[in-house]
């Protein structure tokens, strides 16, 4: 088997076999590492959902504040809201509708400028825009609401006047004009006085791991199987070339057949 496996052709077949076995093994590393990415974020979901409303600056203004580590965290933050510089999220997904998430900025009673998500409302008539936005409460509110992270740019989509495509937080800083946090937002849990109309709450999200586990599985699977392959069939040669099993026969063509039949028929 040795002296075989370092001829040009079994060279040929090794290096496709490892080829094909660190691609797939690869692929069963990627997977994996989708599967501990979806794992962390149900941590997180789970760990900071239900927690009791913290005061908002004892959250973000602690040493080492990372709004990743601490999204969902639920904090209680009294300020005002600015509505004229209210925006449009467009294309977000509820219940099979597609609609719109109502951003407004709030000035906080520290001086901090953060971003609220009050909620999703539903396309109107025009596709691009909803039939009717429900306005901010006026004046000093208080609010329960959840951290969560800026979301990235999205540089192909584009939005009409008033709207963006994700919650670019940078974005809104530019369209608004003036200094606002930019690393995360709030996400509306409920607001003191309550709107007489307000925007649908956001839901609790649904979580799963996925298949990453079995598509992770599969993919090693695929680079043994490669690995055993080859050796079984490396094996097999080198049992023929020794005699130990009888060499493989070769298919006939039909044509062959045709003639073998011919030739006992003569006989």
């Amino acid at each position: 088997m040795i002296r075989l496996l370092f001829t040009r052709r079994w060279v040929g077949y090794l290096a496709l076999t490892v080829v094909f076995a660190l691609v797939s093994s690869f692929f069963g590393l990627w997977q994996w590492d989708r599967r501990g990415q979806a794992v962390a974020a149900i941590d997180v979901l789970e760990s900071h959902w239900d927690k009791e409303p913290a005061e908002f600056m004892n959250v973000v203004g602690a040493g080492g504040f990372s709004p990743a580590r601490e999204q969902w965290t639920p904090v209680v933050v009294n300020g005002e809201y600015l509505p004229g510089d209210q925006i449009l999220v467009r294309t977000r997904p509820r219940g099979g509708q597609v609609g719109f998430e109502v951003l407004v900025p709030l000035r906080t009673d520290s001086g901090l400028i953060v971003v609220v998500n009050r909620g999703w409302i539903p396309t109107g008539e025009a596709s691009d825009f909803p039939d009717v936005v429900p306005g901010a409460p006026g004046g000093e509110v208080s609010l329960v609401a959840r951290i969560k992270p800026g979301e990235p740019t999205l540089p192909r989509r584009g939005a009409p006047e008033g709207q963006l495509p994700s919650i670019d937080l940078e974005a809104m800083k530019s369209v608004v004009g003036y200094d606002l946090e930019t690393t995360y937002f709030l996400l509306l849990d409920s607001e003191t006085p309550e709107s007489a109309v307000a925007p649908l709450p956001v839901l609790r999200p649904v979580l799963d791991e996925g298949p990453h586990l079995s598509y992770t599985l599969q993919w090693f699977v695929f680079a043994l199987l490669a690995l055993i392959a080859f050796f079984a069939l490396l094996r097999g040669e080198a049992r023929r070339e020794a005699g130990i099993e009888p060499p493989e026969r070769t298919k006939k063509s039909d044509a062959d057949e045709e003639d073998a039949l011919l030739d006992r028929a003569r006989i």
